[in-house]
């Protein structure tokens, strides 16, 4: 078979769900009219993925079809109205669209939820930030101090004792 790479490749699952260039569409469009196998492969493909569409489908909400199908033939038993008026009488302006109506999703908390770990983490993060703060003013100002006294003990040791000849600081 010289088109095996179709049926192995991922090629055919990506022509089946659209999601190939117009160039690769073309080419397997010409491959599919050439090789029986390669179509044969892909009916077989497109079978499975309808049954496992099938399987796997969520059905609606039980009121959603009968508020579609009202819908429906409301809009269909208005146009056809508006068909037969038009062709008795003078040119009617269209009437203005109503608001639309959506579907109500009840929901029973108005509030977000979230972990209550993620309070306790939050406030350990606080509190460990106001620690490290109090720390590092506290060492800078330690060090500081720290430079200050190194100068002082340098100046002191330089006054009490000369240093001999020969010898520069």
């Amino acid at each position: 078979m010289k088109n095996s790479h179709y049926l192995t490749s991922g090629v055919l699952e990506s022509y089946l769900l659209g999601l190939v260039s117009n160039g690769e569409k073309e080419e397997m469009d010409r491959v599919l009219s050439t090789d029986p196998d390669v179509l044969a492969e892909l009916n077989a493909l497109e079978i499975q993925m309808e049954l496992y569409f099938l399987d796997n489908a969520v059905p609606p909400p039980p009121g959603i079809k009968t508020a579609v199908e009202q819908r429906i033939n409301g809009t269909a038993i208005q146009k056809q109205r508006s068909d037969d008026q038009s062709r008795f009488s003078q040119p009617t302006p269209e009437p203005q669209p109503s608001k639309p109506s959506y579907i109500d999703a009840e929901v029973s908390d108005t509030h977000i939820r979230v972990h209550k770990n993620w309070r306790t983490a939050l406030i350990a993060i606080f509190i460990l930030s106001k620690v490290f703060l109090i720390l590092g003013l506290y060492y800078y100002v330690k060090s500081s101090g720290q430079e200050q006294e190194i100068i002082r003990l340098k100046t002191d040791a330089q006054q009490a004792a000369p240093l001999p000849r020969g010898v520069t600081p």
